[in-house]
């Protein structure tokens, strides 16, 4: 084990460094209960979780506590990117606290999470990509920020809260072909989103832009003065948690990734769906990567995660109108005149009632056979003699 438990200007910073996980069951071991996964069978191999490199850009209420998640996960590296300050108005949020403020959110990031996993390498960005130079900073970091030098991450995750760092985003990523995952709060703070974004497969941010995108609108010119969002950490860790898990899903390829999983908190509510790209994008590179997505052998292709096979039960199992199905040669009793015909209605779930119930049978009514080989004639024959008898 290499010690690690002092920085050069003698701050603690937590535990020893550890090599190799390890999955003993002991209180000293920080990564037993992740590598449980392995041993229950939900991951094949945890430690490979080791060698994954993810970018987070943005480390505010989403960024800042999916950061956290990932550095107790064990990712092998984490990149951090954010130009802003910690401040006071922060502390409604998680992870964040009140000594912090006046610190650069990476720099802040950064010496809680070395302290919490000294064996996660991060590094710190500290600037604004959308500006020209920065974006290409932003580029080069993502493509050759990877576990080995000189690769490109494994993921990106966009945890920003505007449209103009978006895409940004979306640009760099499909200019290099790079799997993300796009992150949004509502302002009202009781909704939110996660989508995985794989260039050429699914939507771009680009393909289907939100109206302040697609109409160019200035979003600084959306601001009021003395209006803020509002915020909730209980939504921020909501979405954060929904990131991370499906983050986790990719990277160790267990379970199913969402393409896109949204959150009302209001109703509890988590609908599901999948986006495809758009063949007219504005962007080029999103363009590009449609035509070699198609280009693709079928058996390289992904199946979309909606994708469902047919049930192999019955629809209707439960039956719970009470319809049977009765074959043509079978006889069916005749009820007696003062008893109902038996119904399937005790098998319906308590609560549950038929529309309506079953005609009593009566011997008395008066019955008319009718003949399959009877002619027209002749039924007419038989129809009037009963008005006569009437």
């Amino acid at each position: 084990m290499e010690k690690a438990n002092q920085t050069n200007d003698g701050v603690k910073i937590g535990r020893e460094r550890i090599e190799k996980m390890s999955a003993e069951v002991v209180d000293s071991n920080p990564y037993s209960r992740l590598m449980a996964l392995q041993r229950m069978g939900i991951v094949k191999e945890y430690e490979q979780i080791r060698l994954k490199s993810v970018a987070v850009v943005g480390v505010g209420g989403v960024g800042s506590v999916t950061a956290d998640m990932l550095t107790r996960c064990g990712i092998g590296k984490l990149m951090l990117f954010d130009y802003d300050k910690v401040e006071l108005a922060n502390m409604n949020r998680l992870f964040f606290t009140p000594d912090q403020a006046g610190l650069s959110k990476v720099e802040a990031a950064a010496k809680t999470l070395n302290f919490i996993n000294p064996d996660v390498a991060i590094t710190t960005h500290n600037y604004n990509i959308t500006t020209v130079d920065n974006f290409d900073h932003f580029l080069d970091a993502i493509r050759t920020g990877g576990r080995e030098p000189g690769t490109p991450v494994d993921l990106v995750l966009s945890c920003v809260d505007n449209f103009e760092a978006r895409m940004a985003i979306n640009t760099a990523c499909n200019e290099l072909s790079l799997n993300w995952f796009e992150s949004g709060v509502s302002e009202n703070a009781v909704s939110g989103h996660i989508q995985f974004i794989r260039p050429g497969e699914t939507a771009c941010f680009g393909c289907a832009p939100p109206l302040v995108v697609a109409e160019n609108i200035d979003e600084k010119t959306l601001k009021r003065e003395g209006v803020c969002a509002a915020s909730l950490p209980t939504t921020m860790g909501i979405v954060a948690g929904m990131l991370v898990q499906n983050t986790l899903k990719y990277l160790l390829n267990f379970g199913t990734v969402s393409d896109y999983l949204g959150y009302n908190a209001m109703i509890d509510f988590f609908p599901r769906m999948s986006l495809k790209p758009n063949p007219t994008c504005d962007d080029r590179f999103c363009i590009e990567r449609q035509r070699e997505y198609l280009a693709k052998p079928p058996c390289e292709k992904n199946v979309t995660n909606l994708d469902e096979a047919e049930p192999e039960e019955p629809l209707h199992e439960d039956n719970l109108y009470g319809i049977e199905l009765v074959a043509e040669d079978v006889d069916t009793p005749t009820s007696k005149s003062n008893e109902k015909v038996t119904t399937t209605q005790s098998n319906i779930a308590e609560g549950l009632r038929l529309a309506y119930e079953a005609p009593v049978a009566n011997e008395e009514t008066s019955q008319v056979s009718i003949d399959d080989d009877v002619s027209l004639d002749q039924l007419m024959a038989q129809m009037s003699g009963l008005s006569e008898r009437k």
